[in-house]
């Protein structure tokens, strides 16, 4: 059948937006029943309003009925809301943020005293007779952001009693009990430092003989505030705790021998790749011991993950050529094989499970569980437009911009029918603004692409993946670094000739939403329009009014606080810069945002208006950072996709 020509942006597409919303169910967390070795995750249904389901992930069985939500809001992202040790899963309600039990088909049975200012995630149960449970205990009893406190606590599971362990910083995460449950190992921090910026491990001997809790000889394993991060303990053994470290400028591992006493890099050289990211939810787990001595890592190599076997006695790495684009979550399952959520650029994530091979010593990697399943999208291969990574040299300083871009792709189209015409596109600024756009699919970018878009994502300076002074480009300079490079990748596709300059937009969630915000009013003839997703308009609200966890980011991130630096906020901040919006704006916000209020919506968006701007707002009820239900994810696409439409003129 021959191929049609048509105007780019109008092609017709059978990818809609009701699919790929309420069809489709996205993997949260992935945990092993370390005592039966039998995998779990947690999958979030926009189709059920973003309720959360602890699911066995070999048989699909759920562990709970439709009445209960295992979710949780600590450090305002949550993560990390479920466990399962010995047959019973133990999770976070998100109704009343107790935590729960499950016997086999029982009824979930709370373990945890009512307290609705008591959050808790981040589990780890005591092993052996498990009559214990450690956990992080966010205490919102006084809500100001400076008197949340923070502490690792334990549930005395039978007894339903909650005690504090450790205190004294202002963040914890990671509780770990060696194998043996000898020790407990946790991550620790302190205000201004994020995570990555600045943190420290530690490990204690953990005496429960008498039936409560003592920890002893507190050991520091790593880290430094201010200056070296530290992330994602886990024991390789009883004796062998490994953690990931920015000492050498990239996240490597690193292991601390209990018995010797001493912490040492785990490779024979350091390596420049990141292995783990900076995760603002909770419960990343970026690598597994199999039996003691033999890691599997995964680690970030041109912005796409690679998954690596790894000799602790020697430092050797063996690169498993593993198939998935993005890894996550990697667990132990047994002494030859480890399960993770793996993605490509043309699959939706699975569950899968990697198994050494006794013929060749290699790794089989074989699907064990689809989140899409039950059922999800299913559209021809053809379809799909594959990511092109690139690094531009851009940039003032001489570091690489790192960019990915997807080409407007649909078999039944072959171009346009317009001599000359480019397509139209869609620059996206990821949120965070620690993170970055990976290189799985994402049937948000399909939906464009298809329709005879252009879509590119820009890794700005300050992304992670790419080292630690990549991310501190970003230092002191966002609403600068990140604008720029957002102008400067639209600039170089469009001198390639492979987008149209006077139909490219610019968008962006929560911290990309304050860069899209920014690009507009600091360059008001670089995009056509833009859409702020509950991104941020005036950073000295922002720098007063957020949760704790993000507290005081603004001082590294700005250069310090907006009462000591007001004229940075103030010309940083796209609310006071509204009148140099020149193209059409639309902001969608949820009504029940922590971390960034809709307050910040309703300001920028009378402030364009009062100018004589066009702008539009949509506030979709009971949603918060990021949208959970269905209805509204679709309603959020369509809208999107519309405006564009209508702005450019494309019919």
């Amino acid at each position: 059948m021959s191929r049609l020509s048509a105007p780019y942006g109008i092609w017709l597409s059978p990818i809609t937006a009701e699919a790929i919303t309420q069809k489709t169910t996205t993997i949260t967390h992935l945990f092993v029943d370390a005592a039966r070795s039998i995998p779990y995750h947690v999958e979030a249904r926009p189709s059920e309003g973003g309720r959360c389901v602890v699911v066995r992930s070999d048989t699909s069985h759920e562990i709970f009925g439709r009445k209960w939500d295992a979710r949780t809001s600590v450090q305002g992202y949550g993560g990390a809301a479920a466990i399962v040790y010995n047959g019973i899963t133990y999770f976070s309600n998100a109704v009343d943020g107790r935590i729960y039990q499950v016997r086999g088909d029982e009824e979930p049975e709370p373990i945890t005293p009512e307290n609705s200012n008591h959050h808790f995630a981040d589990f780890t149960v005591y092993p052996g007779d498990g009559r214990f449970l450690v956990a992080i205990l966010e205490d919102h009893t006084h809500p100001s952001p400076a008197d949340v406190v923070t502490t690792l606590c334990a549930v005395d599971i039978k007894r339903k009693q909650v005690s504090h362990i450790v205190a004294g910083a202002d963040f914890y995460t990671a509780p770990r009990f060696s194998p043996d449950g000898r020790y407990l190992a946790w991550h620790q921090w302190n205000l201004p430092d994020m995570p990555w910026e600045g943190s420290e491990i530690y490990a204690a001997k953990a005496d429960v003989s008498k039936g409560s809790w003592e920890l002893t000889d507190t050991r520091y394993i790593g880290g430094k505030n201010g200056r070296i991060g530290v992330m994602y303990p886990f024991w390789a053994s009883s004796e062998r705790l490994v953690f990931n470290s920015d000492e050498s400028g990239y996240q490597n591992p690193w292991e601390y021998d209990v018995l010797a006493a001493r912490a040492k890099p785990v490779l024979a050289t350091p390596t420049a790749e990141d292995f783990s990211e900076p995760s603002s939810r909770l419960g990343p787990s970026p690598g597994a011991a199999i039996d003691g001595k033999t890691l599997i890592l995964s680690a970030t190599r041109g912005g796409r993950s690679v998954l690596y076997k790894i000799d602790m006695e020697s430092g050797a790495k063996l690169d498993l050529e593993c198939p998935y684009v993005n890894v996550a979550w990697v667990q132990r399952l047994s002494e030859d094989s480890i399960v993770f959520v793996g993605s490509k650029s043309t699959e939706a994530e699975n569950i899968i499970l990697c198994t050494l091979s006794k013929r060749d010593s290699r790794f089989d990697f074989a699907p064990l569980h689809s989140a899409s399943s039950g059922p999800g999208p299913s559209y021809p291969a053809a379809l799909i437009s594959v990511p092109q990574p690139r690094s531009l040299a851009l940039t003032p300083n001489g570091q690489p911009l790192h960019v990915v871009f997807y080409p407007p792709t649909n078999p039944q189209y072959a171009g346009s029918n317009i001599e000359g015409e480019k397509p139209p596109c869609v620059v996206n600024a990821h949120g965070g603004p620690t993170s970055k756009e990976n290189q799985a699919l994402d049937w948000k970018k399909q939906y464009f692409t298809s329709r005879g878009w252009a879509w590119l994502d820009v890794n700005y300076g300050g992304s992670s993946g790419y080292g630690r002074k990549y991310i501190e480009r970003l230092e002191g300079q966002w609403g600068v670094v990140d604008v720029e490079d957002c102008v400067r990748a639209a600039e170089h596709f469009s001198s390639l000739q492979l987008i149209d300059p006077k139909r490219t937009v610019v968008r962006g969630p929560s911290a990309g939403g304050f860069t899209a915000l920014a690009a507009l009013c600091t360059f008001p003839d670089a995009f056509a329009a833009g859409t702020s997703l509950y991104g941020i308009s005036d950073m000295r609200k922002l720098d007063e009014d957020t949760h704790k966890y993000e507290s005081r980011r603004m001082e590294k991130l700005m250069g310090g606080r907006a009462a000591d630096i007001p004229d940075v906020y103030r010309d940083r901040s796209p609310v006071f810069h509204a009148e140099k919006i020149k193209a059409p704006l639309l902001i969608l916000q949820g009504s029940a945002d922590v971390v960034v209020p809709p307050s910040q919506a309703e300001v920028i968006v009378n402030t364009i208006r009062k100018n004589g701007g066009k702008v539009e707002c949509i506030i979709f009820e009971g949603e918060g950072h990021g949208f959970r239900k269905a209805e509204n994810m679709k309603a959020a696409l369509e809208k999107e996709y519309a405006f564009y439409c209508d702005v450019l003129g494309i019919e």
